[in-house]
């Protein structure tokens, strides 16, 4: 036997079964040739999925009873079969027609296809993995009835959807590590209606490594207020939730924010993200100039001390490119303060705290699920989205890495964790220089 069929699922060796005996091969002819169609009005999933429910239906029925249909045993029962009620559900290969059994009494209530139930077979996780890939409602009604035949109102679609609101406010409340060396910020701007017009507003969402290296998104959080009082609120979240402590929070200049880190734990170290600022400080800078700019900043965040990155600021100021430049150089003296703690740190360290790359990557794929959308229409719809895409990127990455489990390491191809669960590349050396900086608040913990 192979390794194949040992792990063979009790639905594959079925399929295998059928496979084997040339009834697959015989149907796929008859597809091929016109003569039967697999989905849609008529289709033969749909007859067969119909078949499979309505014995099932009847078999429950029977059990419901307690005798089969035509059974003397039944004479005189209280209860009895009474026809059945017609009754339409959508599912993955479109809409299927069922008789559903009743009984006399009214008593029978079927597990199988619930009373009140319209969809069955997976249709809901279908729609929330369209959702979740950036289709909108109206491009999901469309695609359902397109493929397979299954018409679904706007508003079924967006109750389907908004199901998972509640799966979203338990996340967004779970519980957190007491400590986290280090949390990352970043944000996406995204367009949301606000009244009668819409506006830009920004998603933040954070990342914490914890006291193992591993990454875990801490929540997402639409600003719904400027600067402080924002800023203030979500820390409070945060603290509420667990957090005792953090030691260096990566992010861009964000106002406010260094003021409510520093409030809520007051010996956490905020550290501007340098590739930000780079960023931010070229952007003034013309294309001919980039390469000789870009090499005369690297002498300012690699130097081996705040003295030392002050001195190389210096002399780009003081220099030709300097002075073509103002506002590339008040970029960085504006950001200073929140630049130089990284200079404090070994080069282990500054490798994890250079940049939020942790969530930029994350935020690159976030991007082109929300590109083709107009606006959203509130900021629980842009945490719901932003939340179903993440859990679906790391599901269908975590189904790629186990359909290779058991390959030699150079045949897999399936990519690791994006954020959630992703460990932190260098990290036993950058605990070790954390350990060192911080040994009064690490002691006891690692």
């Amino acid at each position: 036997m192979t390794m194949t069929e040992e792990n063979a699922t009790p639905e594959q060796a079925a399929v295998d079964d059928l496979v084997e005996a040339g009834l697959l091969d015989e149907l796929m002819a008859r597809v091929d040739s016109g003569e039967v169609q697999l989905t849609g009005e008529g289709g033969f999933l749909p007859a067969m999925i119909k078949a499979v429910l309505e014995r099932g239906l009847a078999a429950e029925l029977t059990g419901h009873l307690g005798y089969e249909k035509g059974d003397p045993a039944g004479r005189g029962s209280p209860n009895s079969r009474n026809g059945s009620t017609p009754k339409t559900i959508a599912t993955e290969v479109g809409d299927v027609a069922l008789a559903t059994p009743r009984d006399r009494a009214g008593s029978f209530e079927p597990r199988l296809v619930p009373k009140g139930a319209r969809r069955v077979g997976g249709l809901d996780e279908m729609i929330i993995s369209l959702y979740a890939g950036g289709m909108t409602v109206r491009d999901i009604q469309a695609h359902l009835a397109r493929t397979i035949g299954t018409e679904l109102s706007h508003e079924t679609i967006s109750k389907i959807t908004d199901a998972v609101l509640e799966e979203v406010k338990a996340w967004q409340s779970r519980p957190l590590e007491e400590l986290y060396p280090i949390v990352y910020l970043d944000a996406l701007v995204v367009k949301v209606r606000d009244g009668h017009q819409v506006r830009n507003k920004a998603a933040h969402i954070a990342v914490g490594v914890d006291l193992d290296g591993i990454k875990h998104v801490l929540g997402i959080w639409v600003q719904a207020t400027e600067g402080a009082k924002f800023w203030a609120g979500v820390c409070a979240e945060l603290a509420n939730r667990g957090v005792k402590d953090v030691l260096i929070v990566c992010c861009d200049g964000l106002t406010g924010f260094p003021e409510a880190i520093e409030a809520t734990w007051p010996r956490a170290t905020v550290q501007t993200c340098v590739v930000h600022l780079i960023r931010a400080s070229m952007r003034f800078v013309s294309y001919k100039d980039r390469k000789r700019v870009a090499a005369a900043l690297k002498a300012i965040y690699t130097a081996p001390t705040a003295d030392a990155a002050e001195a190389a600021l210096l002399d780009f100021a003081e220099s030709e490119l300097g002075q073509r430049y103002p506002a590339t150089v008040s970029t960085w003296t504006a950001a200073w303060e929140r630049f130089i703690p990284f200079l404090e740190f070994p080069p282990e360290l500054r490798r994890v705290i250079y940049t939020t790359n942790a969530i930029e990557s994350l935020n690159h794929q976030l991007r082109k699920i929300i590109k083709n959308r107009g606006h959203f229409p509130s900021d629980d719809a842009v945490i719901k989205l932003l939340w179903l895409a993440i859990r679906d990127i790391e599901d269908k990455r975590a189904r790629q890495r186990a359909a290779e489990a058991g390959k030699p390491r150079n045949e897999r191809k399936a990519a690791g964790h994006l954020v959630e669960g992703a460990t932190t590349h260098g990290w036993k050396a950058a605990l070790g220089a954390l350990a060192l900086a911080y040994p009064d608040r690490l002691t006891g913990r690692i």
